[in-house]
């Protein structure tokens, strides 16, 4: 059989860089369980009509097919794209067996049809938190998804020495809101083309306001000038005003950002802002949405989106309306394991390696590991016995930084440190390596 050939979109990371992204997931679930989100997890399928009315996602969705299919049916169900779809179906399905209002985070697996590149993938994890409410959602849920995020992520920065974020959120109703006031009918068209801002730049955008959402040139470049405000304080909110434009869905806009600005100024400074181009492209959006970017590799685009969303899931009696920002787990991972800006200091979670100097040592090999796998220390025996010189190697390329040596010879054992060169006496009920050494942890590569 030949080499198989990889499939272009569907990384498949090494041990060292799984370790990386599970303890990237691991911090991730215990900071949104210390802000009380429950988790669950949906199905990876979901009928195409309920994948595709979502916003204009056509050309990403998977559609799925038995092989024994009947010849020439037509697929009725589609891998999920995106983990927010999914959820709202969830609600429907079992409202009557959640609390509201209902905290969720949910780490999962998701697909899209894309062309693959760096940081757009086939297959890719997600990390979402929401909060949904059945009726009406009060506003400052809108304040406390960003904060989580934040939390999270810079937990990550912390912790595993991942770069730091900046966030950037505007508001829906702000941006239809002001282009209400300029007499403009299509809002949703104008968002649609401003959130292409950064992309071709703002007199593309304007000119695209004119040709194809048919709006005036005056209406296009103060559309373009609200895109263009910016702040990491409610100063924004006097800027909007200059512009001259009235709207109560704009008054209304403009207190429900400053409110987000001003609270993560105090509880996370420096990690967001607001920037009044940030529309996100689908439909179900209604109110804030955030984007968010590291710092210094901007060029990967947003690695945490979400935002507000009255009316995604409705069962035509009841309406849950929500607020939700999913991560990027692959999108944020791989390129930075990559360009080597990440690794793990070893790639296996053992900590020592129990030598053996013939096999009829193994029985009390194993036990010795076994004693030290009860006190919460990773330990693996020797695969073969072999020269000490040979083990010692064994566990070198494997980063593993401990070799347990006697058992079962004598009345005292000796550990090595082999990278220090240091053997001491050690006894299976007692002895601890340094905590740093206990798991592999992540670093700054280099």
């Amino acid at each position: 059989m030949s080499r198989p050939k990889a499939l272009s979109g569907f990384p498949e990371l090494t041990p060292e860089q799984r370790i990386v992204e599970q303890q990237v997931l691991d911090r991730l679930r215990e900071v949104f369980e210390l802000h009380g989100f429950a988790s669950v997890e949906t199905r990876a399928v979901e009928p195409l009509g309920t994948l595709a009315k979502q916003g204009e996602i056509d050309k990403e969705v998977y559609a799925v097919q038995r092989v024994a299919a009947e010849p020439g049916s037509a697929a009725d169900l589609g891998l999920h794209f995106d983990l927010t779809v999914p959820f709202a179906r969830y609600v429907l399905e079992h409202a009557h067996q959640l609390a509201f209002p209902f905290r969720r985070y949910q780490v999962q697996k998701v697909w899209r049809g894309e062309r693959p590149q760096e940081g757009r993938y086939r297959e890719f994890t997600q990390a979402d938190v929401d909060i949904v409410n059945p009726g009406a959602l009060p506003a400052h849920f809108d304040v406390e998804l960003p904060m989580v995020t934040l939390a999270a992520l810079e937990r990550l920065h912390v912790d595993l020495a991942l770069p730091p974020v900046l966030m950037r959120v505007n508001n829906r109703r702000l941006a239809q809101g002001f282009y209400a006031g300029l007499g403009i009918e299509d809002t949703v068209a104008v968002l649609r083309q401003v959130d292409k801002l950064d992309k071709i730049g703002p007199d593309r955008v304007a000119a695209l306001l004119v040709d194809e959402v048919g709006v005036t040139p005056a209406q296009a470049q103060a559309c373009v000038r609200l895109a263009t405000i910016s702040s990491a304080d409610a100063s924004f909110v006097d800027r909007v005003r200059a512009l001259g434009v009235s709207d109560p869905m704009l008054d209304e806009g403009l207190e429900l950002l400053a409110d987000v600005v001003t609270t993560a100024s105090a509880y996370v400074p420096g990690r967001l802002v607001a920037d009044l181009k940030i529309a996100r492209g689908l439909d179900y959006y209604t109110g804030t949405v955030y984007e968010t970017e590291l710092v210094g590799h901007e060029s990967m685009g947003s690695i945490s989106s979400g935002g507000r969303y009255d009316s995604l899931a409705s069962d035509g009696k009841t309406t849950y309306p929500g607020v939700g920002l999913s991560i990027g787990v692959t999108r944020l991972l791989v390129p930075l394991l990559g360009r080597g800006v990440l690794r793990a200091t070893r790639s296996v979670p053992t900590a020592v390696v129990v030598a053996l100097t013939t096999e009829d040592q193994r029985p009390a090999a194993n036990a010795v590991a076994a004693r030290l796998r009860e006190r919460g220390i990773p330990t693996e025996v020797a695969p073969e016995a072999a020269k000490f010189g040979r083990q010692i190697r064994y566990a070198d390329r494997r980063g593993i930084p401990f070799v347990w040596f006697g058992a079962g010879e004598g009345e005292t054992d000796e550990v090595k440190d082999i990278r220090s060169g240091d053997q001491t006496p050690a006894d299976p009920a007692t002895w601890e390596p340094p905590a740093e050494d206990l798991h592999p942890r992540v670093v700054a590569g280099g």
